[in-house]
């Protein structure tokens, strides 16, 4: 059977603070703003691959994500195209204001493939991932 979708369109996060996750993204990723709603208020961003929509939670005391316990998005996993790539990433990562590491490159599991995990600005949690297969 051939699937019905084409892939993912967008992911969209709700985040505590709006402006601290564009700056980590663009400033520190290196992606750029493609639009957004202001009046929602939201953003939206991308590598140029991936899009993701940022949304303003519209709370002064938001419920942080608990993986273990909520049903809800993981985490959102990104591709980076070489180890040396990912070590890069993790070297400028790991001090950026407001991003707790949660590991640092690793096997995932046996292996090959070596990943990070950090929580950005804000807790969402997000994997940084080299698959050499």
């Amino acid at each position: 059977m051939t699937p019905l979708t084409l892939g993912i369109d967008h992911l969209s996060l709700t985040v505590s603070d709006l402006d601290k996750t564009i700056s980590f993204f663009t400033e520190c990723l290196g992606w750029k703003e493609v639009g957004g709603k202001p009046d929602y208020p939201s953003k939206f961003i991308s590598d140029g691959n991936s899009v993701l929509t940022i949304w303003q939670a519209q709370t002064d005391t938001p419920i942080s994500f608990n993986r273990k316990t909520n049903i809800g998005l993981h985490h959102v996993a990104f591709k980076i195209p070489t180890e040396e790539a990912l070590n890069d990433a993790f070297a400028k990562i790991k001090d950026w204001p407001g991003v707790n590491v949660e590991c640092s490159p690793e096997f995932s599991g046996a292996g090959p493939k070596v990943h990070f995990f950090i929580n950005k600005p804000g807790g969402n949690r997000l994997e940084f991932a080299y698959d050499p297969r």
